[in-house]
C-alpha cells in the first residue's frame, strides 16, 4: 500500500512540480536508484516532459496529489504510533503536522541530491556513506519525534532513527547493484511499463525499510535495561 501511494500520489506531484519549475526529475530518480548510464537513459525516456503552464487542470492534479501525499505521510505516522503503542493522532493540527513532514522530506531529497553531487566525486565511498548516514539519522530521528507529537522522548527514539538510516543506506547500495540492470531488462522486455514495475519495487522497498527500521529500533530500545527511578 505504501508503494502504491508513492506511485499514485507522490510521484505525480513531484513530476508536476518539476515540470512547472522546468526541472528534470529523471536525473534525481536515476541518482537515488543508483542507475548506471544505460539505466539513466531509460529513466530519462520515461520522464520526457516539457515546461508546463499553470492552469486549472494542473491545480486539480496538484491538489489530488497533495491529498495522496499527506495520506502517505499519515501512513508513516501510523507505523511509528503502532511501534510505540500510541493512540492515533487526529484533527487538523495533525494534518498540518503531516504537511510539514512532507516539506521536510522534500528538503532532505533536495539536500541529498546536492550532497551527492558535491561529495561523490571528491570523497571516497566510506566518507560519502558516513555523510549520508549522518544526515539521514538526524532526519529520521526528527521524523519519529515530530510525527509522534513529542509523545516519545528523544532518548527513546534514536535507535529507531539509526536502524532506519542504516537500512536506508543498505537499500541504496542494493539499488546500485540491482535496479540498474533491472530497469534495462524490464524496459527491453515490457517497454515503458517495465520501468514502472521497477519503480514500484523501489517504493515498496522504501516502505519495508521504514517499517523494519521502526520495529528493529523499538526492539533494540525495549531490550535496554531500565534505569531505576528514585
Amino acid at each position: 500500500m505504501f508503494g502504491a501511494a508513492l506511485l499514485l500520489s507522490v510521484l505525480p506531484m513531484v513530476i508536476l512540480l518539476s515540470a512547472l519549475a522546468s526541472h528534470h526529475i529523471d536525473d534525481d530518480i536515476a541518482q537515488h536508484l543508483g542507475a548506471n548510464g544505460q539505466g539513466s537513459k531509460v529513466i530519462e525516456g520515461l520522464f520526457r516532459t516539457t515546461a508546463a503552464t499553470f492552469n486549472l487542470g494542473i491545480l486539480i492534479g496538484l491538489l489530488l496529489a497533495l491529498a495522496g501525499t499527506l495520506a502517505t505521510a499519515r501512513s508513516v505516522q501510523v507505523i511509528y504510533e503502532r511501534t510505540f503503542d500510541h493512540p492515533p493522532s487526529k484533527g487538523w493540527r495533525n494534518v498540518l503536522r503531516c504537511f510539514v513532514w512532507v516539506a521536510g522530506v522534500a528538503g532532505i531529497f533536495i539536500a541529498d541530491a546536492a550532497i551527492a553531487r558535491a561529495v561523490r566525486n571528491d570523497a571516497g565511498p566510506v566518507l560519502f556513506g558516513l555523510t549520508n548516514l549522518a544526515y539521514l539519522f538526524v532526519f529520521f530521528w526528527w521524523s519519529v519525534h515530530f510525527l509522534l507529537s513529542g509523545r516519545e522522548p528523544w532518548r527513546r527514539t534514536w535507535r529507531v532513527a539509526l536502524a532506519t538510516a542504516v537500512m536506508w543506506i543498505g537499500l541504496g547500495v542494493f539499488a546500485s547493484f540491482y535496479f540498474s540492470s533491472t530497469i534495462v531488462s524490464d524496459s527491453k522486455t515490457y517497454g515503458t511499463i517495465g520501468v514502472v514495475f521497477t519503480l514500484v519495487t523501489w517504493f515498496i522497498a522504501m516502505g519495508a525499510v521504514l517499517t523494519l527500521g521502526a520495529v528493529v529500533g523499538a526492539l533494540w530500545e525495549n531490550r535496554q535495561p531500565r534505569r531505576s527511578e528514585d
